[in-house]
């Protein structure tokens, strides 16, 4: 979910009397790109015995590129990566794919239950509404039986939800931290509005983690066309997270327990956070986190080069697509040199100024080759892509300036010729759920809507 109308313009003047973003600016991937390592150095993975060596983590690489057609995004692409972050690339991972908010929910639920050790949950949202409740009421349950429970949600994000709801789970002895609280008194650094936890991260024992778009409230529960949103559109929120099982639940863990500590959240009892863990699957697997004041803003830099190198089909998904001049530049240079470039937007959003100026970049795209559609029977919301037909990524992150530069996010990037299946077959789906918008239509559009998404464009930065 993004931020609402009221509350934007209330963020607006924040940032414009100096509270918000300032002058912070995306990196210059071309420099990145053009001082990263050649792709001939062997790559080094982190397995669950420990890194391997660079004959072996060759080997490892040399077999996925001969299950998928040659392509940059497994050489070049990954040798930028890992010039820009601390992450490892981990082998022996099960990633499972969770396609919408009841195949999600189940699996959290799950995994809650079967928790022994403690339960880690960080969300942007957390609602007062039946889902939340059964959340809280399971969570309660896990507290009374000895699993130790933490609980970060961000204080923008959860602004309708009660303190009471929260204060009931403290009660149940729950150690609750609200992120970046809106009251400048609290006991926090840097006090603002625009640095938000839009984070979704379940991790259960250490072991299995769940991450994605996905926040805790009803609008992931129902089915489309169930019901309507302010009379017109389905409230059903159409969304995708993973399931990790394997090393890189370890790295999620690493950036829950940050938070925590950056946060000032109560001591945490003594619980074994990081187990030994044991290959669980065949992915290879990157968590991909950021914080504002990072220069390189890696899921920025990640999407951007894994454009850049795409050779083959570029299949997206994003539900606030506020691009920079780079992502545009990347997509529509792809599109021109022949790849397959394919954009799913939202069709109806929570946020018409993000939809105005979302719709601003159209002509652009189009005229290049880019294929561009909007999603029709649900409201929109996933962060999704998989290139060349063997990388993929499923996380927080949206296209806009907000996201790359405010908040803190994580994706999992997937290299995986079998899971990239699944998301193209996923991506089919909604395919067809969605409406193409073609170039002869939208350069005939009426000068009412160009003007008010050229308007609306001046001010992308806070949307």
């Amino acid at each position: 979910m993004t931020i609402t109308t009221p509350f934007f313009l209330f963020i607006l003047f924040v940032s414009i009397v100096g509270l918000g973003t300032g002058c912070a600016t995306l990196p210059n991937v071309s420099d990145v790109i053009d001082g990263a390592p050649t792709a001939q150095k062997p790559r080094r993975i982190l397995s669950s015995k420990g890194l391997l060596s660079p004959q072996k983590s060759k080997a490892v690489m040399e077999r996925l590129k001969r299950s998928a057609d040659p392509t940059d995004v497994l050489g070049r692409h990954t040798a930028v990566v890992e010039s820009v972050t601390d992450s490892p690339l981990t082998k022996g991972n099960r990633v499972t794919l969770l396609a919408d908010g009841p195949a999600t929910y189940a699996a959290m639920f799950k995994a809650i239950q079967n928790a022994k050790n403690h339960i880690n949950l960080e969300s942007y949202i957390i609602d007062d509404d039946e889902t939340g409740r059964r959340f809280a009421d399971l969570l309660l349950q896990k507290q009374g039986e000895g699993v130790q429970v933490n609980l970060i949600y961000d204080s923008v994000g959860s602004i309708t939800t009660p303190a009471a709801f929260f204060q009931r789970l403290r009660d149940g002895e729950i150690e609750v931290v609200e992120f970046n609280p809106i009251n400048p008194l609290e006991d926090r650094e840097n006090w603002g509005l625009t640095h938000r936890d839009h984070r979704k991260i379940l991790i259960a024992d250490g072991t299995v983690a769940i991450i994605g778009g996905i926040n805790i409230s009803e609008v992931y529960s129902s089915s489309p066309l169930k019901r309507k949103h302010k009379g017109k559109a389905p409230i059903h929120w159409r969304d995708t997270d993973v399931q990790i099982e394997g090393p890189a639940v370890a790295e999620l863990q690493k950036l829950f327990l940050d938070t925590w500590v950056k946060q000032k959240g109560p001591q945490r009892s003594e619980r074994n956070y990081f187990p030994d863990l044991k290959d669980a699957g065949n992915a290879l697997v990157r968590v991909v986190g950021s914080t504002p004041g990072e220069t390189n803003r890696i899921p920025f830099i990640v999407y951007v080069s894994a454009i850049t190198f795409a050779e083959h089909s570029i299949h997206l998904t994003n539900s606030y697509f506020i691009p920079d001049d780079q992502i545009l530049k990347a997509l529509t240079d792809a599109a021109e040199r022949g790849v397959d470039v394919k954009i799913i937007l939202p069709g109806t959003t929570d946020s018409q100024l993000a939809l105005h100026a979302q719709r601003y970049h159209y002509s652009v795209l189009l005229k290049s080759g880019v294929k561009v559609y909007e999603h029709s029977t649900s409201l929109l919301h996933a962060k999704t892509a998989v290139i060349d037909k063997v990388w993929s990524t499923v996380g927080s992150t949206n296209m806009d300036f907000l996201s790359m530069l405010s908040n803190d996010e994580v994706n999992a990037v997937i290299l995986s010729q079998e899971f990239a299946v699944e998301m193209e077959t996923m991506f089919a789906g909604d395919l067809a759920d969605s409406r193409q918008i073609h170039w002869d239509e939208w350069k005939d559009r009426p000068l009412l809507p160009r003007f008010r998404e050229w308007f609306v464009n001046l001010f992308i930065r806070w949307l």
